[in-house]
């Protein structure tokens, strides 16, 4: 104790690595989403410096902490963990482990509400633990991936598979497919045409 205060033990060595390692990944996937610190935290529902600290390996966080940090990745704590367990700095770069910009999304571009649900219904069926997410046309669905418009005020989405039926209203699905294999920040997700028509 000192003047009063109980004087924190610093980590040992080990937990010391760790506290590294998890912040390292942190910045990596914050820095992967295109997001700032004051967005991680204000999604996260933590203060900016308590990021930075993570982030620098000064904090020895909770699980609890790590769940909010990783919902607000848009990623799991077994991937962030997963990373945080990778032997070298070479193999958190080169992906050993589940992808860590796993999103766990499905982003579905359908006009028609009934073939929308016969589509999240088939997932379901298929044991797909994606959630999907439904936009009724090619708008909507720039919107939500670029985090524009109506969708300004969040981060922009990531998902990992971007379902479209060709035909859309205000937007054809080929001038959908041109924009969102035109951007860097979403040509390679892979998407699928899907359709009734013969």
């Amino acid at each position: 104790m000192i003047g009063g205060v109980k004087k924190r033990n610093p980590p040992s060595g080990n937990d010391s690595e760790i506290q590294n390692r998890l912040g390292a990944v942190i910045r990596m996937r914050r820095r992967h989403l295109g997001m700032t610190q004051e967005e991680l935290a204000k999604r996260a529902r933590m203060h900016r410096t308590y990021i930075a600290d993570i982030e620098g390996g000064a904090r020895n966080v909770t699980l609890q902490t790590v769940a909010h940090l990783a919902r607000a990745l848009r990623t799991t704590s077994g991937n962030l963990f997963a990373y945080v367990s990778a032997r070298t700095g070479a193999e958190m770069r080169a992906g050993a482990g589940p992808a860590l910009g796993e999103v766990l999304e499905i982003l579905l571009v359908d006009p028609n509400a009934g073939d929308s649900a016969m589509t999240a219904s088939a997932l379901k069926r298929a044991r797909l633990s994606a959630p999907v997410r439904s936009v009724a046309d090619g708008e909507a669905g720039l919107a939500y991936l670029f985090g524009t418009g109506p969708q300004a005020k969040r981060i922009p989405a990531r998902p990992q598979l971007i379902l479209v039926n060709p035909r859309l209203p205000r937007m054809s699905g080929s001038d959908f497919l041109r924009k969102v294999k035109g951007d860097e920040r979403t040509r390679d997700i892979p998407v699928v045409l899907l359709t009734a028509s013969r």
